[in-house]
C-alpha cells in the first residue's frame, strides 16, 4: 500500500494537473479557436489518460494489499480500458476540470475500494440491490464510519450536477451513449449478458470470483443488465395455482381456488403465549480451536440447557449482516433466495404470517427492537405481516447501553414490564424481540468489563467472545424469569447470523472453520457459515430436538405445538420427505437423513438437487403471488369471532408513520 509520502506526491501531482488543467480550459472551453499551442490541447485531451491511470494503479494496489482483493491479471487490460471509456465520458460532460478529477476519483474510489471492503467483510461484491438498503447502512454507521460512507455518494451526485455542461460537440455524444446504454441495460439486457457471459463467464453462487474476473467496472454493468432481466415475475392465476398444487398433497381442479389441505389433528388448539427472541450474532466462540480461549464465553447454564436440546441450530439465510431476511422467514416461513432485503421491496401485502395468523386467534402481537424505527422498513413490514404493535427504540427508557446498542438486559426487562398486564389477564400474546447489543464492532459499557482474552491476532474474536459472554448470561435470566412467569408459554431463541470476525473470515480462517474465500468452503463449510445457536421451549414439556433447522420452517414448528389445524401459508414450504433445504443466493444446499449436506451449486444436479431446486422454483412462484401480486394462492380459512385487543394510543402504529418509508 502506498505510504504517505506517496500518497502525497500523488496528490501533489493531481493537484497541479488539475490547476494547469483548468487554466488550459479557460483559454479555450473547447470552442475557443484561440488555442495558444497544439501541446495544450493535447495535454487537455489526455488529462483522463493520466487521471485514469494514476487512480487505476493507485486502487489496485489499495485494494490489492489493504483488502487482499486482487483483479486477475488477464483482466486488467479489459476492466481499465472500460473505466478510461467512462473517463472520457464523464469528461465530455463537465463545466470544470479539477471538478472531473475529484469526480473521477470518487467514482473509481466507490467501484474498487467500496466492492473490496464489502467483499472483505461480507464474502462478495456490491450488488444492485445494495442501493435499496443504502438508507439502513447509512443508520447503522457511526462516527467516521458514516461520513466514509455518506460523503462520497453525496458528492458524487452534487458534484456531477455542479459540473455539468453541454457546451462542446462531445457532451452531446456523450449523453447519447448515456441514453443508448441505460436504454439496453434497462430494456434488452440479453444483448450485453449473452455475449460476454460467453466470454467471461458467469457465476451464479460466487460474486466474489465474477468481479475479479471481470473488474469493477465490467462486472458493475453486467450487473446492472442482470438485475433487469432477473427482474421478479408476479405469476397469474394459472401460473400461481399451479405452483401451489406441485407444493401441496394433491391436484386441486383448476377452476377452485387453491385451500390447502390439512390432515386432521387430534389435538384441539389451545392458546400459549408465544415469545420469539431474535439474538443479534449470536453464535458459540468456543467452535473458534485456534482462539484458545481460557474461559469458554458462553454461559454454563445455556449450554446445558441447548445440550438437552442436543444442540439444535438454526439455518439462516445470510451471515455477518441483513437481519431483517432472517427475521422475514421466522415470521412468514417462505425462504430468502435472493441477495436483497425482503422487507425492503418484496413484501408489498398484506400477509398472513405467523402475526397475522396469531392476531386472528385474539392474540395481542408485539414486535420490540430497540433500533430507529424505520431501519429495514421494519414499520411497513412488521405492519404488512400481522404486528398490532411495534415498540421500538423511543418506546424504551434507554438506561443500559453499549454506545448506541441498548444491552439485552435492559430490553428484555422493560419489554416483560409491558406485556404482563396481559400476561396476568390471560390473554395469549405473540412476543417478538429483536436484539440490538452485539452488533459489530462489538462495543461494551464501563459496567461490563472483559472477561475472555484470546491471542489471536484478529481484535474481533476476542471482542465478540466478550460480547457473547454478557450477551448468553442475560439471556439465561430472562428465560429463567419467563418460564417462571409463563411456564406453558413458547419460547425460541436463535441468532440471526453469524458475526463478523474480520476482513475475508479472518477469525474463521485462523481456525480453520472457514476458507477465505467462498469458492473453496466445502459443503461443512456452507453448512456452519449459516449455522446458530437454537432453543426452541415447549413449555413444561422443555426443550425441542429439532436438529438443524431452516429458519423458515420455524412458524410452522410454532403453530404444531399450538395444535393449530386450519391451513396456512407455512404449510406451502413444508419439509420434503428426508431432506431439509436451505436456500442462499445463488445456490442451496440440503441437509439428508443422517446429517449429509448435499451442495447444489451448478448443474448437472444430483437427484436429490434436481427436486429440492424444483421446489425452490415453485417456492418462489407462490412467494411472488403472497407477498408482491394478487394472492390467489392466499388460504382460505375462517378466522375467530374474537374482538381485537384494545391498546394505548401510545403503542399502536400510526397509520401515517405505518406508510413511512
Amino acid at each position: 500500500m502506498p505510504d504517505e509520502a506517496g500518497g502525497a506526491r500523488l496528490s501533489l501531482a493531481l493537484h497541479c494537473c488539475a490547476a494547469g488543467a483548468d487554466k488550459f480550459y479557460d483559454k479555450i472551453n473547447f470552442t475557443n479557436p484561440n488555442i495558444s499551442t497544439s501541446a495544450d490541447l493535447m495535454l487537455l485531451k489526455l488529462l483522463p489518460l493520466f487521471s485514469t491511470t494514476l487512480l487505476y494503479v493507485l486502487y489496485y494496489l489499495i485494494s490489492t494489499f489493504k483488502f487482499d482483493v486482487q483483479i486477475l491479471t488477464a483482466s486488467v487490460p479489459y476492466d481499465y480500458l472500460l473505466q478510461l471509456f467512462v473517463a472520457y465520458v464523464i469528461y465530455a460532460l463537465s463545466k470544470r476540470v479539477w471538478v472531473f478529477l475529484v469526480i473521477h476519483a470518487l467514482l473509481m474510489g466507490l467501484l474498487y475500494i467500496g466492492n473490496a471492503v464489502k467483499i472483505s467483510f461480507f464474502g462478495g461484491p456490491i450488488m444492485p440491490d445494495d442501493v435499496f438498503a443504502l438508507q439502513s447502512l447509512l443508520l447503522i454507521l457511526d462516527g467516521w464510519r458514516f461520513f466514509l460512507a455518506a460523503i462520497p455518494l453525496a458528492a458524487i451526485a452534487s458534484l456531477i450536477l455542479f459540473n455539468f455542461t453541454m457546451r462542446h460537440w462531445s457532451a452531446y455524444l456523450a449523453s447519447l451513449v448515456i441514453i443508448l446504454l441505460g436504454i439496453t441495460v434497462v430494456y434488452k439486457p440479453a444483448t450485453i449478458l449473452d455475449p460476454l457471459d460467453g466470454y467471461f463467464g458467469n457465476s451464479v453462487w460466487d460474486q466474489r470470483s465474477n468481479y475479479i474476473w471481470r473488474g469493477a467496472t465490467l462486472y458493475t454493468l453486467l450487473e446492472s443488465a442482470r438485475y433487469f432481466a432477473a427482474a421478479e415475475v408476479i405469476p397469474d392465476a394459472d401460473m400461481a395455482e399451479e405452483a401451489a398444487e406441485k407444493l401441496l398433497v394433491g391436484v386441486l381442479p383448476p377452476s377452485q381456488p387453491v385451500v390447502l389441505k390439512k390432515e386432521p389433528v387430534a389435538k384441539t388448539f389451545t392458546p400459549r403465549n408465544v415469545h420469539i427472541v431474535l439474538l443479534e450474532s449470536f453464535w458459540d466462540p468456543s467452535m473458534l480451536k485456534k482462539a484458545k480461549y481460557k474461559q469458554n464465553p458462553l454461559s454454563p447454564e445455556f449450554r446445558e440447557l441447548w445440550k438437552s436440546a442436543e444442540y439444535s441450530h438454526a439455518l439462516s439465510p445470510v451471515f455477518g449482516g441483513f437481519t431483517a431476511n432472517a427475521e422475514f422467514e421466522v415470521l412468514c416461513g417462505f425462504p430468502v433466495v435472493k441477495n436483497s432485503v425482503k422487507f425492503e421491496r418484496q413484501l408489498l401485502n398484506d400477509v398472513p404470517c405467523l402475526p397475522h395468523v396469531l392476531a386472528d386467534k385474539g392474540y395481542r402481537t408485539i414486535a420490540s427492537h430497540p433500533n430507529v424505527p424505520v431501519f429495514w422498513n421494519r414499520v411497513n413490514a412488521y405492519k404488512r405481516t400481522g404486528f398490532q404493535t411495534y415498540w421500538s427504540l423511543q418506546d424504551f427508557v434507554q438506561d443500559d447501553m453499549n454506545r448506541e446498542f441498548m444491552s439485552d438486559s435492559t430490553l428484555y426487562r422493560q419489554v416483560l414490564e409491558k406485556i404482563s398486564g396481559s400476561i396476568d389477564a390471560k390473554q395469549p400474546v405473540l412476543d417478538y424481540i429483536v436484539t440490538y447489543f452485539g452488533h459489530w464492532n462489538y462495543p461494551l459499557s464501563d459496567s461490563r468489563p472483559n472477561k475472555i482474552s484470546s491471542p489471536s491476532p484478529v481484535e474481533e474474536v476476542t471482542a465478540y467472545a466478550n460480547t457473547v459472554y454478557y450477551k448468553s448470561r442475560e439471556l439465561m435470566v430472562f428465560i429463567n424469569e419467563m418460564r417462571k412467569r409463563d411456564p406453558e408459554g413458547i419460547i425460541v431463541v436463535f441468532g440471526d447470523h453469524l458475526p463478523f470476525l474480520g476482513e475475508n473470515f479472518a477469525g474463521y480462517v485462523e481456525s480453520n472453520f472457514l476458507a477465505a474465500n467462498r469458492s473453496d468452503f466445502t459443503p461443512t463449510m456452507f453448512k456452519a457459515y449459516v449455522s446458530t445457536p437454537m432453543l426452541i421451549i415447549d413449555g413444561k414439556r422443555g426443550p425441542v430436538k429439532i436438529g438443524s433447522l431452516p429458519l423458515y420452517q420455524v412458524p410452522k414448528l410454532v403453530l404444531d405445538l399450538l395444535n393449530f389445524d386450519e391451513p396456512t401459508i407455512m404449510d406451502y414450504a413444508a419439509p420434503l420427505p428426508n431432506m431439509r433445504v436451505r436456500a442462499l443466493p445463488g445456490l442451496h444446499f440440503n441437509i439428508l437423513a443422517g446429517g449429509a449436506v448435499d451442495m447444489c451449486k451448478e448443474p448437472p444436479y444430483s437427484e436429490t438437487c434436481q427436486l429440492s431446486s424444483r421446489w425452490l422454483e415453485n417456492i418462489s412462484i407462490v412467494s411472488n403471488d403472497l407477498f408482491m401480486g394478487r394472492q390467489f394462492t392466499r388460504p382460505k380459512y375462517v378466522p375467530e369471532k374474537q374482538p381485537k385487543p384494545v391498546l394505548s394510543a401510545e403503542v399502536v402504529i400510526p397509520p401515517a408513520i405505518a406508510e413511512a418509508k
